[in-house]
């Protein structure tokens, strides 16, 4: 009797987890992307779509760049179903400040000054040029080169007042959505760089939620199993 409601009750949770998942979504600039001056760039995202809620982390993958067209400064992207915008809840990155000579001094984490806006239905975007932002400084500038310095960096990043400090490779943001549930997609992304808007390369990767991890139903299984060895025989 006793084996038979422990499991009664263990089979149920564990059918629950099979069937969870977690909107979680990860879109990169194509290999060899360059903007509109020809400069390579290199932007990653993580958007994680849930209840009311949607979290953006952003990264500047380029190491050791050489010009701040090579910053990221927006990100655009477009959520399925019924959604109207929010309001940006928190955002945050780790500022740095660029001396002559390529020297790197980071800072506390800061607020990213970056603004949150819809152009249309459906559609968002996070922007640091638009009116209010924090532009020309706060872009996200990617990894120094060797020893911790930026040896490329022409003046545009190294001891420029106006475009000083940068966010130090990434940026989180996290949004208030009403519509957004743990099911809602993310497409239409569009990466933009430097100081001057409409610098735009558009990012590709996934569009299909992420299913709940193995190792959590795996553990459930085992776990499951233990409990059987250790019940009486009936």
């Amino acid at each position: 009797m006793l084996r038979t409601k422990i499991f009664g009750i263990g089979l149920p949770a564990l059918a629950l987890a099979l069937t969870a998942h977690a909107g979680t979504f990860t879109f990169e600039t194509a290999a060899g992307a360059t903007e509109s001056g020809g400069n390579p760039v290199d932007g990653k995202a993580i958007v994680t779509t849930s209840a009311g809620t949607v979290t953006v982390q952003l990264f500047n993958l380029l190491v050791n760049p050489t010009t701040v067209a090579q910053n990221l400064s927006d990100f655009a992207f477009s959520l399925s179903g019924s959604t109207t915008l929010g309001s940006l809840a928190s955002s945050s990155g780790q500022s740095v400040t660029i001396a002559a000579g390529g020297v790197a001094t980071t800072g506390a984490s800061i607020a990213t000054g970056w603004i949150f806006s819809s152009p249309s239905a459906g559609s968002y975007l996070l922007d640091d040029l638009g009116a209010g932002g924090s532009g020309p400084g706060h872009t996200i500038i990617g990894a120094p080169g060797a020893g911790g310095v930026y040896t490329n960096a022409n003046s545009s990043i190294a001891g420029n007042g106006p475009h000083n400090p940068f966010l130090n490779q990434s940026a989180t943001f996290t949004l208030n959505i009403t519509g957004v549930t743990d099911a809602t997609t993310v497409s239409n992304v569009i990466f933009s760089f430097g100081t001057v808007s409409g610098n735009n390369v558009p990012g590709g990767g996934s569009s299909v939620p992420e299913p709940v991890s193995l190792s959590l139903v795996g553990g459930g299984l085992l776990a499951l199993g233990l409990l059987r060895k250790r019940l009486p025989r009936q």
